[in-house]
């Protein structure tokens, strides 16, 4: 790792985990199995992953653009592509599980929800409003020994982005970028096909500030979130208050995630599409070493 040029309000200083130049990155995801973070490139059509005990990385071509790549229970892969959820088998083979293209619509963020559910979410590429979706995709038997996926939990957004849970499993956190929120809906008492209890937003985002996208949540159940055109990390309490901020040399930071010995190291996408200018880092990955506590994920059941 390298330093970057930006410290934080608390005095931390930005590293470089790995210098690239990703058009739109995304999506970091702990492997805990492998020891390494997984990211993905959307627009580039690339899956990456990079080992922080030895610094070793792969890059993977994925069949379509490519919103989110996550760990599946008994290795390999499931993805949100342009047009559906696929899978990446411990080999590499691929096969799909949700196939639903849809013209001028593709995959976006997705998380594993403590059920190991897969919560994806979708959008238009001209982000018309409401063209986007939320779909979860659980599993069914359909015979002893088979699966088969269940799609519910489908309503229109405008841009499907980060999705989280407390970690007692009873809150689950959620963005629509647009909305400029990070909304809050009851998950312990949901029912597959039934509408999430709506509890409100957790924060709103000020304007000026940058728009909220990918998120995730840390063992005291807060809320950090990566404010697009906003070069920051915020991270706020159960109770909505903002209680720190992550200045960042980047302009468009799009994700963060808990990886590295112990969970305690903060991983940043960020995207280099739209930036104009000389922006060394831009489509790096960068991480803030020691940030705080993170909370193991589930692997993807399905």
């Amino acid at each position: 790792m390298s330093p970057a040029t930006t410290s934080t309000r608390t005095g931390r200083r930005i590293e470089v985990a790995v210098r690239e130049r990703a058009t739109l990155g995304e999506g970091p995801a702990w492997d805990p199995a492998a020891g390494r973070l997984i990211w993905v490139d959307i627009l580039s059509a690339r899956i990456h992953t990079f080992d922080p005990s030895d610094g070793r990385r792969t890059v993977m071509a994925a069949e379509q653009h490519v919103g989110a790549a996550l760990p599946r229970a008994g290795g390999g892969l499931v993805v949100n592509l342009r047009d559906g959820i696929g899978l990446y088998g411990p080999g590499g083979d691929f096969s799909w599980l949700v196939h639903d293209p849809v013209p001028g619509r593709r995959g976006n963020d997705a998380a594993v929800a403590p059920d190991g559910a897969l919560w994806a979410g979708s959008m238009r590429y001209d982000e018309t409003p409401g063209g986007g979706t939320l779909i979860r995709v659980g599993r069914a038997p359909s015979a002893p020994g088979e699966s088969a996926p269940v799609v519910t939990d489908t309503w229109p957004v405008t841009v499907g982005n980060g999705t989280g849970w407390s970690p007692d499993g009873r809150t689950m956190y959620y963005i629509d970028t647009p909305t400029g929120r990070i909304d809050r809906f009851r998950a312990d008492t949901h029912s597959p096909g039934e509408p999430l209890a709506d509890q409100g937003p957790l924060a709103t985002i000020e304007p000026g500030a940058g728009h909220p996208d990918g998120l995730t949540v840390d063992a005291d159940g807060c809320v950090w979130v990566a404010l697009w055109d906003g070069a920051a990390i915020r991270r706020y309490t159960p109770d909505g208050e903002l209680d720190r901020t992550v200045e960042l040399p980047v302009l468009r930071p799009t994700s963060c995630a808990f990886g590295g010995p112990g969970l305690r190291d903060l991983y940043i996408t960020t995207a280099r599409v739209g930036v104009a200018g000389p922006h060394p880092l831009t489509g790096s990955l960068l991480v803030l070493p020691d940030a705080g506590q993170g909370v193991p994920g589930t692997p993807f059941a399905g």
